[in-house]
């Protein structure tokens, strides 16, 4: 009986190991891109660190509980009716490219046109899970797909979770990609998946890359984590400023609250566009999300012109019925804040301000 256990245990740890071993779960840095990261004032004890300390779970229930109640409790409306997300299909093939367009794919992916130049941020078109059958895309909403992509002049990723980083879409639109940019580490993916070094600009915290045509990008904090494997917090996480000779753009990636909205409000002062998560959120993991009393926070923080949020209406990765976070948005903008609300596939214009800093106010909220 001990054999048959141990070659159980044994037929288990190989099938394991082959999983792990698949292209999508990336690879680790290594070699001079590990040296460089065990250089940053970040990264201590062999993982990166938030700024202030943070506890990925906050509420006193056990891991094992929390993944149960997430993968069979029964929440309501969590997943959305076919039909009830409203999609626009556009041919980016035909978007003028001289004008200054934001276009949302669901979730965190979209696509921002600004002085000439496309970025494509966080693109994920299959799934935001090592396999598409873990976590299925809402129905109706895998309208886009790696083929519908322009060439793209920035590739920007904020982090390696698989929600952000998709294996199958980065490497079918590898030969569109002029750059990337990306935080500390996360290159190590991009060059295993075929991706030449000399593409790929990885940043600490509180560096900038500048580039032809006046564009800076500015590497910032935000308070989250990274992992796609066992192997967490090795590569780094990050916000962006994206300065445009059109203006600036602040990419907020996926971040709980913090001290750092403030200070990146003050180093980057009229913001035209903040684009922030709303989404994903739950009290067992109130640090490392933004949860929904924080948005008026953040907005007030960074005092940009407009704002749009993201993080939703594709995926469900928390227990909050899938709209809410659209509730959240419209809320956000009943407190006079200008908040872009597109149609998922709607071409807009990101830079007309519609309420001015001195109007906005913000309601007292429980922190």
């Amino acid at each position: 009986m001990l054999l048959v256990i141990l070659s159980i245990v044994g037929v288990i740890g190989i099938a394991g190991v082959g999983i792990l071993n698949q292209p999508q779960f990336g690879k680790i840095p290594s070699g001079e891109r590990l040296e460089r990261i065990e250089k940053s004032p970040h990264y201590k004890d062999g993982h990166f660190q938030n700024e202030i300390p943070t506890t990925m779970m906050t509420k006193d229930k056990g891991m094992l509980s929390i993944w149960w109640d997430f993968l069979f409790k029964n929440y309501p409306n969590t997943v959305p009716d076919s039909g009830q997300i409203q999609i626009i299909k556009t041919d980016l093939s035909k978007l003028d490219k001289n004008k200054d367009l934001i276009l949302w794919f669901g979730h965190s992916s979209y696509l921002i046109q600004a002085a000439g130049k496309r970025y494509l941020v966080d693109p994920v078109f299959y799934a935001g899970a090592p396999f598409q059958f873990i976590n299925k895309a809402f129905p109706g909403t895998q309208v886009y797909t790696p083929e519908d992509i322009p060439d793209i002049d920035f590739l920007v990723i904020s982090h390696d979770h698989f929600d952000h980083l998709d294996y199958k879409t980065v490497t079918q639109i590898k030969d569109r990609v002029g750059h990337v940019v990306t935080g500390l580490g996360v290159g190590s993916h991009l060059e295993y998946w075929g991706y030449s070094a000399n593409k790929l600009t990885e940043l600490d915290w509180n560096e900038s890359a500048s580039f032809a045509d006046g564009i800076q990008i500015h590497c910032l904090p935000a308070r989250h984590f990274s992992g796609r494997s066992l192997f967490q917090t090795k590569t780094l996480w990050a916000s962006f400023v994206l300065e445009t000779p059109s203006g600036k753009i602040y990419i907020g990636g996926d971040s709980g609250y913090g001290t750092h909205f403030a200070r990146i409000g003050t180093q980057f002062p009229n913001l035209d566009l903040a684009i922030l998560e709303n989404g994903q959120y739950d009290e067992n993991w109130a640090n490392i999300h933004t949860m929904p009393r924080e948005l008026p926070l953040i907005a007030k923080d960074l005092n940009a012109k407009r704002y749009m949020t993201v993080h939703n209406s594709k995926f469900k990765l928390a227990n909050h019925s899938w709209d809410e976070p659209l509730k959240n948005a419209e809320a956000l903008r009943s407190q006079g804040f200008d908040v872009l609300m597109p149609t998922i596939g709607e071409a807009v214009e990101w830079k007309k301000a519609i309420v001015s800093p001195e109007q906005k106010t913000v309601e007292p909220v429980e922190n």
